[in-house]
């Protein structure tokens, strides 16, 4: 099996093994060993073209690209994102640590799984809602089985920039699957997702990961609407900033109790997922640090709102025609 990795402005083949890691890879940056032995890449990849990308929504969403880019030219990477490199800036020194996790690719894997696997087969969920950073690439890296529907939930300037990237470089969504953006400036993405053909009537899946969410109450707003829309059984699953507990005291007692109970204020039963947990079932060792996010997934336990106006619906017409019966026997 080879590993397309776009760097710099061309195509790089490599096999997935041996590392893929070597110094004609990088054709326009330079490469160094630091004083840990671990590698340091100055990749010269263009991205920037205005003082626009210096909003902190772009500064975020290179940042997870980056980490992403490191990730795939490891010797044994967790997952492999061709796409990454040209997002990443000019002369950023990329640490690449070969002996060591990071949180945010533990859960990217995580997430990956969960997705293919819960829209897998004629059941599968396939309407896929992703609230990213804008330069989330599943869209164009997973191998999403045929009708899927995937929305992208992102900062608008972002996600174009970021699409145009990516179309420079070739990147394609699979054949008969659809990517459909939803600008997190909507006066009302509820309504949006809907117009744009989101049903809640048929199964989905949804994902929150790198979504620039600005306090708990904003969060929150998105509990409202996935729980509006999602089909009972549906899954959320992604990571929550641990820096939104910051100013509520019960989530400082006890993190793992308090977002049960804000999850389940909107109808979800959440599961805390441990890093370390997924590390292990991966064969790797255990991640250094303290993350700054926690790893979840929420299953949805209320009906969406489709779901109740069809019952309605159903519910008026077998009201009706038994009135309509009880008239003819009158």
């Amino acid at each position: 099996m080879e590993v397309e990795c776009f760097i710099g402005h061309r195509f790089v083949h490599s096999p997935a093994a041996p590392p893929i890691l070597r110094q004609s890879l990088f054709s326009n940056s330079v490469q160094r060993n630091n004083k840990n032995g671990s590698l340091n890449v100055t990749a010269k990849i263009c991205f920037h073209e205005n003082d626009a990308h210096d909003h902190l929504f772009f500064k975020s969403a290179i940042s997870r690209a980056s980490y992403r880019f490191q990730e795939a030219i490891r010797p044994e990477p967790l997952f492999v994102d061709p796409y990454a490199g040209c997002f990443v800036p000019p002369d950023l020194d990329l640490e690449l640590d070969k002996n060591s996790d990071h949180h945010y690719c533990i859960g990217t894997r995580f997430i990956d799984d969960k997705l293919l696997n819960e829209t897998k087969g004629a059941d599968g969920a396939k309407q896929v809602v992703m609230f990213t950073d804008g330069m989330d690439t599943r869209a164009y890296r997973l191998n999403w089985p045929s009708s899927t529907v995937i929305y992208d939930v992102s900062p608008q300037s972002v996600f174009s920039k970021a699409s145009q990237k990516l179309q420079d470089v070739g990147a394609k969504i699979p054949r008969s699957c659809l990517l459909l953006h939803v600008p997190l400036e909507s006066s009302d993405m509820q309504q949006l997702l809907r117009d744009k053909g989101f049903n809640g009537s048929r199964p989905s899946i949804w994902v929150f990961q790198g979504f620039p969410v600005t306090n708990l109450a904003s969060f929150k707003e998105i509990l409202f609407m996935v729980s509006n829309l999602a089909m009972k059984g549906c899954l959320l699953v992604g990571e929550f900033p641990l820096w939104l507990t910051e100013n509520d005291e019960g989530a400082k007692l006890n993190v793992e109790t308090w977002m049960y109970e804000v999850f389940m204020s909107y109808g979800f039963r959440v599961q805390i997922i441990g890093y370390d947990d997924v590390a292990r079932s991966l064969g790797r060792e255990q991640v250094e640090g303290i993350p700054d996010n926690l790893l979840f997934v929420a299953e949805h336990l209320r009906y969406s709102d489709d779901e109740m106006e069809t019952w309605r619906m159903q519910f008026q017409r077998v009201e009706e025609e038994g009135d309509e019966e009880g008239f003819e026997e009158l």
